[in-house]
């Protein structure tokens, strides 16, 4: 085995040959590993945040959340509302070049905003209110709305996928279920896609045709965005121990999510950082696929729901340390306006193996096959799919339990097919906290159906909630819709929430400015 493991380490990290020219003729090179292995490109056609991190080298967006959550003004110059807040124009700033070399036009923004707006769940509200969108000029994109929409920039910056990214009419144009064909964004950075490897590497060199904003500071994605480094390199590596000796001989910089085994090692390690870069964490949960039995019956939900225990989960993904995890996590992120303890029992009360049996069979389980899809590769997600696994199991559940790697179930993810063709019936997975604190950006609160993001799960009251949220400006009234929309959930079950946890990044002490909230490239310094 320990052969085999040195053998597959030589192999991943010979695929950065390339670097040491690099290194030599004095390029300022970064050498990072991803979460995950990015079989994705395209950031519409995947919530995957893999995808999502590499689209934020390539693309640009027409404004960015800053470190508070408020967006702001990115490639626009800045907007003006006017007709009692239904019409919006947007002038996009000077200098705004695609990689291809053609400028930045209204129009490609327009096609690429429509197409975001098919996927995403923010995207679908702003759309739902929108008349019309117009490009009058080459600068100017105009919105002239059914209704206010005082969210717009908001929806636009946001950072959760899927992220309105823009890119060329031409590849916006491609219809929102199919990728695109081609890498071509107005970022910081280009993607080489000459150099990619897929399943191993993927490279990006420093555009340099790039203007950052003229003013204000690096925060999250506000600010201007300077690129200090010339090439940056995406290594996925066979295994958690492979990347950790790697960050420790220098072969890597930047190891994105270390696992919670080998963090004492790494903290303890000579020259490494180890930080947790997104304050909010990341809130996991197990999604159903409610277009198939057993899951689209809500009795059959809710029993899994009152089986559940978050602390186990949790203790799985990020070990015994409770300052890396807490339980009691309802529908919306602890700490934010809309949560609450609203039929917080269902979660935190005592778990009763045999009532769960029991709410099992009253509901009419039939002992349908339970096709669970497991991404192996990716630690975080495979450790809670090993928890819930097991208590599938136990529930009596039939239990199909299907190892695969993470862009497999990315894929798969989008298959409405039953599990004999291809689809399936429930997956773990997390997104960050910073999603879940209101249902405009939380995908998973959904109840649009086939509208909504994957496992397409329906509830008309929680979005008729959402709908009166979106329309409120009220605190007051919001945290009532929060208590609302928790309670109803309860009952829906959407997925199961289970835990929130702060995942820890770490990464060479001579890597500076990294950004807090994501693994963002910008700002960045080596040396």
């Amino acid at each position: 085995m320990m052969q085999r493991r040195g053998f597959l380490r030589a192999s991943a990290l010979a695929l950065a040959a390339p670097r040491l020219a690099g290194a030599q003729s004095g390029q300022k090179l970064l050498r990072f590993a991803p979460q995950a292995d990015l079989a994705i490109l395209d950031p519409i056609t995947t919530t995957g945040f893999v995808t999502r991190n590499h689209a934020f080298l390539v693309f640009d967006t027409l404004y960015g959340w800053d470190e508070q959550y408020r967006a702001q003004p990115q490639m626009v110059a800045g907007h003006t509302v006017e007709d009692d807040g239904l019409t919006w124009t947007m002038t996009l700033r000077d200098g705004l070049r695609f990689h291809d070399g053609e400028p930045v036009r209204a129009r490609d923004a327009l096609a690429s905003v429509k197409r975001w707006g098919q996927r995403d769940s923010f995207g679908l509200a702003v759309m739902a209110a929108v008349e019309e969108i117009t490009a009058p000029s080459d600068r100017v994109l105009r919105w002239r709305l059914k209704r206010p929409f005082p969210l717009l920039p908001d929806a636009l910056g946001k950072v959760g996928a899927n992220v309105a990214f823009v890119m060329p009419e031409r590849l916006a144009a491609t219809d929102a279920a199919l990728p695109i064909s081609e890498m071509v964004g107005s970022g910081p950075f280009r993607f080489v896609a000459a150099e990619r490897v897929p399943g191993s590497r993927a490279v990006y060199a420093k555009f340099e045709g790039y203007v950052p904003r003229p003013e204000g500071r690096p925060s999250l994605l506000a600010g201007p965005k300077h690129a200090h480094l010339d090439r940056v390199e995406w290594l996925t590596l066979p295994d958690a121990t492979t990347a950790a000796a790697a960050l420790r001989r220098g072969e890597i910089d930047w190891w994105e999510q270390p696992t919670t085994d080998l963090l004492p090692t790494l903290q303890r390690g000579r020259g490494i950082k180890v930080e947790v870069l997104d304050p909010t964490g990341a809130i996991a949960m197990l999604r159903f696929n409610q277009l198939h039995p057993p899951f689209d019956n809500p009795a059959i939900r809710r029993a899994v729901l009152g089986a559940i225990s978050q602390s186990d989960v949790m203790t799985a993904v990020a070990g015994n340390d409770t300052s890396l995890w807490r339980d009691g996590v309802g529908f919306f992120a602890p700490g934010s306006l809309m949560a609450s303890e609203e039929g917080m029992a269902a979660l935190t009360g005592p778990r009763d193996l045999a009532a769960s049996r029991r709410a099992l069979e009253a509901a009419g389980y039939k002992g349908e096959r339970v096709l669970l899809m497991v991404p192996t590769d990716f630690p975080a997600i495979n450790a809670m799919s090993e928890v819930v696994g097991d208590l599938f199991r136990k529930l009596g559940l039939n239990l199909d339990y299907v190892a695969m790697d993470w862009g497999s179930a990315l894929r798969r993810q989008a298959n409405r097919e039953t599990p004999d063709k291809g689809g399936y019936n429930a997956f773990c997975t997390y997104t960050a906290g910073v999603n879940q604190f209101n249902p405009a950006a939380h995908n998973f609160i959904r109840g649009s159906g086939l509208t909504a993001t994957f496992g397409w799960s329906t509830s008309p009251q929680l979005e008729e909630m959402r709908n009166r949220w979106l329309q409120s400006s009220d605190d007051e009234a919001r945290r009532r819709l929060g208590r609302e929309m928790q309670r109803q959930a309860f009952i829906d079950v959407p997925y199961v929430p289970l835990g929130q946890f702060y995942q820890p990044t770490a990464y060479r002490e001579d890597v500076t400015g990294m950004l807090k909230g994501l693994a963002l490239f910008w700002n960045i310094r080596r040396g």
